[in-house]
Parts: structure tokens; C-alpha cells; sequence
């Protein structure tokens, strides 16, 4: 299947502002596009790049005083299937994980697993090790939160959403992934593309998406708690400890988002 994703983020900006974006598709689906998602800037201004710690492409600008305009378009090829099940994948004993991963056992800004580290055993005792455990967790996590847009809270870390019990995405990924670090599992939190593909209408508006990723078995795993069910079409933008490593944009000085618009539409063969 193909996918038609992109963005526009309407800004304005009082004086000139450094500008870091995680808004390029990430290397692991670079081969399935159709076409490169350059990110598009209007008015016009250099943009250099680097690879950060975790392996994802950003981009630097410096935007000048007044509106700007950052956009993309392009078209993704997909297999179509839904998130994969393993259900006999192993928990790996810590001493036995590779390096790589380690970082991904560590209590973080927004994933504060030490200060849950009680509650996750209370909670997760009993389910067998492995994808059963964090099964459990995400159906615990799903169940907890109450999703609403109104809810969203930037600086919300893991335990706060446990006790205020409503958030967004990023709050199931970050108290899932946090249960999972108490429970050593290693787990990296995802942002991306994540369309309505495979789901009944009426749609809501397109946005950005958090889910996660465990590491069970040998390999990385994806897991969902705000929606729970396998999903169709996901195109993974960057990973990281939690959503501070990931934001689609870091500005280093005052700013007005004017508008927000995020769309991952099948493209129907005519």
C-alpha cells in the first residue's frame, strides 16, 4: 500500500530564533519512499544536519523574524500489515543484553521508572516474563489514562500521568516505557507518522504520534497502549529515551505556533 504523509506548521517568530527539527523520516524507511521528504521552508533559509546519539536526522536553522512556514509531502510505500504479534518473545536477563540497549533501562526525564519501580512490581508480578508482561502493562496503561487533546501537558512525566490518570499519546508511551525500565525491560520511546488506516470512519483530524518499543527475544518490539490493538501504516520519524529526546521541534527562544497540520492518507489506486 502506499501512504501520502506530511506536515505544515505555520509559525512566527519575534526575532531570530535557532531552530532544531526531528521532521525527517526515519533512515530505517528512507527505501520506501517515493520521493525525499526534503522539509520545505518558507521564506527560504539554510539548513544543515546532523545525526544525533540515537541514530535520528536533525535539521538546524536559524529562523528569521516573523512568519515561517515548515512543510513536507511525499509518499511512502507500506507492506499493509499490522503491527506484528510475538507472543513467546523472551524478557533477556540484563546481563545478557546487548550494550546498545542498556541506555534504554534508565530512568529519564519524562520515563521517571525509579520512582514507579514499586508500583510496577505490584502491578506486574505475575504475568509471565516476556510479551505477556508487557502486554499487561499496556492494557493496564490503556485502561488507566483517559485520552483528550485538552489533557496534553508538555511538561507531564510518567508518574504524574499514573496519579492524574488522562494525557495523550505520549503520556500511555511514557508510563508504559517507564513500568517497563522498573521491570528491566528495555524500552526506547517512538514518534511518528500513524494514519487511520484499517480503522472505521469518521476520522479525526491527523497529528503526530507515541508508541514504543521493548526488547524481548533478541529484537525490538512495537507496542501501543493508547490504542492497544495492532495499527496499520506506522512510519517512524526518531526514537529516544522519551519525548524530550524526540520533539519535532526545539526553539531556543520565544515563539507562537499558529497552526498545526499532520496527514497520513491512503492513496487510492484510481
Amino acid at each position: 500500500m502506499k501512504l501520502r504523509v506530511g506536515y505544515e506548521l505555520l509559525y512566527h517568530f519575534p526575532q531570530p530564533t535557532p531552530v532544531i527539527m526531528m521532521l525527517s523520516i526515519h533512515y530505517t524507511r528512507v527505501s520506501d519512499l517515493e520521493r525525499p521528504d526534503h522539509i520545505v521552508i518558507n521564506p527560504s533559509v539554510p539548513i544543515s544536519g546532523y545525526r544525533d546519539g540515537f541514530g535520528n536526522w536533525c535539521s538546524r536553522i536559524l529562523a528569521p523574524t516573523g512568519a515561517m512556514r515548515i512543510s513536507t509531502d511525499t509518499v511512502v510505500n507500506d507492506t499493509g500489515l499490522p503491527d506484528r504479534i510475538v507472543s513467546d518473545a523472551a524478557q533477556i536477563p540484563v546481563e545478557q543484553l546487548p550494550q546498545e540497549a542498556l541506555v534504554f533501562l534508565l530512568a529519564s526525564r519524562f520515563c521517571d521508572s525509579d520512582r514507579l519501580a514499586d508500583l510496577a512490581w505490584t502491578h506486574f508480578a505475575h504475568p509471565q516474563p516476556g510479551w505477556a508482561r508487557v502486554q499487561a502493562i499496556c492494557d493496564f496503561v490503556h485502561e488507566r489514562i483517559t485520552f483528550g487533546y485538552e489533557h496534553a501537558r508538555v511538561t507531564r512525566s510518567a508518574s504524574e500521568a499514573y496519579e492524574e490518570r488522562r494525557g495523550v499519546c505520549r503520556d500511555y508511551a511514557h508510563l508504559a516505557v517507564a513500568f517497563c525500565r522498573a521491570l528491566n525491560i528495555p524500552a526506547r520511546y517512538c514518534t511518528g507518522y500513524l494514519g487511520d488506516v484499517g480503522t472505521p470512519p469518521p476520522y479525526p483530524p491527523g497529528d503526530f504520534a507515541a508508541w514504543f518499543e521493548a526488547y524481548l527475544g533478541g529484537q525490538w518490539h512495537t507496542f501501543d497502549p493508547r490504542n492497544n490493538v495492532p495499527r496499520i501504516g506506522r512510519v517512524l520519524l526518531a526514537r529516544g529515551r522519551d519525548a524530550a529526546d524526540v520533539a519535532i521541534t526545539t526553539t531556543f527562544g520565544p515563539n507562537t505556533l499558529n497552526s498545526f497540520r499532520v496527514w497520513t492518507d491512503e492513496v487510492v489506486a484510481a
